[in-house]
């Protein structure tokens, strides 16, 4: 489900853990600690899921609950309950991948009832909402522009929402824009989606292979951005900016497949996106002169880092 770029987050944040722990570490608890963080970033996907889909179910919930007071008024015993059997919703539902990973994760138990109550009560005062429930039938458009609203409109920019979030998922601002678009991605294809298997086999090997090049060739790299940094300390450098400069480095070595160019774009973005503000123009200088030097000296001939 995720992209090369999100797997390239995730081995960054790996190796920040790494580098910034006391003592060594071996490639098995590199491999564990990455392991963890790709699988906090599905429990965040499905909790986020599971708030989005509950708070459009949760139309039901409120007819139910308005309808058994003791004096219902007109208004109590008439709530429109459309969205709760939106489409797109129940694509999402009965998905067989989905079903399986709420039962594993089971995220219900992480709360999250008060915010569905209170997303609910902004959905139904929205005007997209009161316009969606006088269209009778259900037209496809209009079934995921609802589900849509509710996560990009109400969920994303609610800031208590988001605090919430981030007490629960502390890495939440790493992976906020991975987020959105899986989401969208998601909501686009929800039939596609595979939970038991958020990572593929092939970008998994990318993340370990790249994970354990950057820890076994640490010196290599080193020496070729030591070269690049006309008498600034390494110790001075930015530690995110060191570890998106080797990671670059292997991916120029070691990874036949991705075109240089790609890998310098890729590894500006990142250091634009997580480390300084002058930290893009920086790893862009550092990448490119080094590329240079290895084509110039033939050296990119994208051999396994293990030989």
């Amino acid at each position: 489900m995720i992209s090369r770029r999100n797997i390239r987050v995730k081995v960054m944040q790996t190796l920040y853990t790494c580098f910034t722990r006391e003592g060594d570490i071996t490639k098995e608890e590199a491999i564990r600690t990455l392991d963890k963080h790709i699988d906090q970033s599905r429990q965040l996907f499905v909790f986020l899921i599971y708030i989005l889909t509950e708070t459009a179910r949760y139309a039901e919930t409120d007819a139910r609950q308005r309808a058994s007071k003791h004096l219902p008024t007109a208004a109590d015993l008439s709530v429109n309950t459309k969205i709760a059997g939106n489409l797109l919703l129940w694509q999402l539902l009965e998905q067989p991948s989905f079903v399986k990973v709420m039962a594993e994760i089971k995220p219900e138990l992480l709360g999250g009832e008060e915010w569905i109550k209170k997303l609910y009560a902004e959905l139904v005062n929205s005007d997209l909402y009161k316009e969606y429930i006088q269209i009778e039938g259900r037209e496809k458009k209009k079934e995921k522009e609802i589900i849509e609203f509710i996560f990009t409109d109400l969920m994303l920019p609610n800031e208590d929402f988001i605090s919430s979030v981030e007490e629960r998922f502390l890495h939440w601002e790493d992976d906020a824009d991975m987020m959105n678009l899986l989401m969208l991605n998601l909501l686009q294809k929800p039939q596609s989606g595979d939970f038991q298997q958020f990572v593929g086999n092939d970008k998994l090997k990318f993340a370990k292979d790249l994970l354990l090049s950057v820890i076994e060739k640490e010196e290599v790299c080193n020496d070729y951005i030591k070269d690049k940094l006309q008498n600034w300390d390494p110790e001075r450098t930015a530690v995110l900016d060191m570890i998106l400069m080797r990671m670059g480095i292997c991916e120029f070595l070691f990874f036949e497949t991705i075109p240089p160019k790609v890998t310098i774009n890729e590894y500006i973005d990142l250091a634009k996106d997580y480390s300084t503000p002058q930290s893009g123009h920086f790893v862009n200088g550092i990448l490119d002169s080094i590329h240079k030097d290895l084509a110039t000296q033939n050296k990119l001939h994208k051999v396994s880092f293990k030989k």
